[in-house]
């Protein structure tokens, strides 16, 4: 285990404690529209990294016959253990254990599924490329893995890659202010923006969560935090899948910091040809 790497599970174990009926409801939301599904009824979903188990509870909430998640940090996967408890004990279909994305060997005792998730997490491996190739194996055909990966802003990602590690350099206590730092100049303009509209100047910080059911708090701590740090541009993303026989079924794409989305369906035919 990388000594600088980003402890996750920490932040998910607070994010708990105000998950809500809406926060869920809105990671659903999220999964039916990515994937053109109403529900994932008779469907297998593998949760790559599921950090509190957030989108595994939607699944199963969704119809998911069959949910098995997996997360490299043993905190993320005690969350995600605690959130089945509080929400679904009654699942007994959905299995939860400590894994890795980089364990060949791991990925091909656990089946193959219908729906494979893996939400911000791969360039998080310090081998996103291998990660991102390891996954083919566990998706069924026709099957849809759906993907979001940090955008490459060239030198912009050097600098946020070099933040990110002095942020797991420093001693825990002064963390919190090393964040108030870094973040302080980001909510300057959209805070500007509510007064201007009429809104509090944090209704910005209300609204983050219809996006994907998160809270943008546990977020930019995930983001300043989030070490290691890979990033890829949609082409090369694109590119990667296509070659290897997958097709392209939704995408969002982002300009500046942030996660690109992806959602491909696995083919056995060359699109190219």
């Amino acid at each position: 285990m990388l000594k600088e790497r980003f402890s996750f599970g920490r932040n998910w174990k607070n994010f708990l404690e105000t998950l809500n009926e809406d926060r869920i409801k809105e990671a659903e939301h999220s999964l039916q529209s990515m994937l053109h599904l109403d529900t994932l009824r008779g469907k297998s979903f593998l949760d790559i990294g599921s950090g509190s188990g957030l989108f595994s509870l939607a699944a199963a909430r969704l119809g998911a016959g069959k949910i098995h998640s997996f997360d490299y940090d043993d905190q993320s996967v005690a969350c995600t253990r605690e959130l089945k408890q509080r929400f679904f004990p009654e699942f007994t279909a959905w299995s939860i254990e400590q894994g890795s994305a980089l364990d060949q060997k791991y990925l091909q005792n656990i089946g193959k599924y219908d729906v494979v998730y893996s939400w911000g997490v791969l360039h998080h491996t310090g081998a996103m490329w291998q990660a991102l190739e390891n996954l083919l194996p566990v998706i069924a055909e026709d099957g849809q893995l759906f993907i979001a990966i940090y955008n490459d802003q060239g030198v912009i990602s050097k600098i946020w890659t070099r933040i990110k590690k002095i942020y797991n350099q420093l001693p825990v206590w002064i963390r919190p202010f090393y964040i108030l730092l870094i973040w302080t100049p980001f909510e300057i303009l959209p805070s500007i923006k509510q007064v201007v509209t009429g809104h509090l100047p944090w209704n910005h910080w209300v609204t983050y969560k219809k996006n994907r059911g998160m809270s943008s708090l546990h977020d930019i701590v995930d983001w300043i935090g989030g070490y290691p740090f890979e990033v890829a541009t949609p082409e090369k993303i694109f590119h990667f899948y296509q070659e290897r026989l997958f097709v392209l079924v939704e995408m969002k794409t982002r300009q500046g910091l942030g996660c690109n989305e992806f959602v491909f369906r696995k083919t056995n035919k060359d699109i190219k040809a």
